[in-house]
């Protein structure tokens, strides 16, 4: 992984944790698909949280300098998705992570942990 991505992560995983979310996991997708290089997926427990944590992200991300490139379910909250280019993040309320279950739909990605 290129340093720019690791900081890319490493700046989204510190903005998530910050605003509380819960069963933060980084996905190497990068490993089985070129459709990006990471997924970090993330759960809030209300809308409010939901927005909480993707306002919080992309506040981090654009002070850094970084640029959203697409985002797509905000005003639902039920299902956000930020597209960073290399890393997407998706950020659910439980009901909506269980059913979707990206961790299964991706399990031939491996998990990241911090070896990103």
């Amino acid at each position: 992984m290129t340093e720019d991505v690791q900081r890319l992560v490493d700046l989204i995983k510190n903005a998530a944790e910050n605003k509380k979310a819960e069963d933060l996991v980084v996905l190497h997708v990068g490993a089985v698909s070129i459709i990006a290089d990471y997924f970090i997926i993330a759960t809030g427990n209300t809308k409010l949280q939901v927005h909480a944590i993707a306002d919080e992200i992309m506040e981090k991300t654009e002070e850094a300098g970084i640029p959203l490139l697409h985002k797509e379910g905000y005003d639902e909250g039920l299902w956000v998705l930020l597209d960073y280019g290399s890393v997407v993040v998706h950020i659910f309320q439980p009901e909506q992570r269980s059913f979707y279950n990206l961790e299964r739909l991706w399990a031939h990605a491996p998990e990241a942990g911090n070896n990103y």
